[in-house]
């Protein structure tokens, strides 16, 4: 048993950008997906997609986006609001991760946004991590 997905996708991406992998594959849920959706509008990562493999639970499958010559382009990603403390914020408390280079992602009654989308919809939630 896991305690806590979300840092074990976080860590995950993080060893695959540092190998420089095309992809990582991660175990699925509804969070993971919302996570992974965010990285995606907020251009940190090409695409995402659900492929079924042998095994009987789902996989995400994260496609990883370097630059033109390797640069990587999530630097860090970091958790925030882990099991032993949660950390909510409101929408006006909210601030920009390295001046807006960076985002941190909410779950939020509108489901798994990021920040900028927060604050645009006036929404606050549980920081659950920040990706620069």
């Amino acid at each position: 048993m896991m305690t806590d997905p979300i840092a074990d996708m976080l860590t995950r991406i993080r060893n695959a950008v540092r190998v420089e992998k095309p992809y990582v594959d991660i175990p699925s849920s509804r969070v993971k997906r919302g996570v992974a959706d965010v990285l995606k509008r907020e251009g940190f990562i090409w695409d995402w997609k659900e492929v079924d493999q042998e095994n009987p639970s789902a996989t995400l499958r994260l496609e990883l986006k370097y630059g033109p010559n390797g640069e990587r382009v999530i630097q860090t990603i970091k958790r925030i609001s882990k099991p032993g403390r949660r950390l909510y914020t409101r929408s006006n408390e909210l601030r920009p991760v390295l001046g807006g280079l960076g985002i941190s992602i909410i779950s939020s009654s509108h489901g798994v946004i990021s920040d900028r989308e927060a604050r645009r919809d006036n929404v606050g939630g549980e920081v659950l991590c920040e990706v620069s």
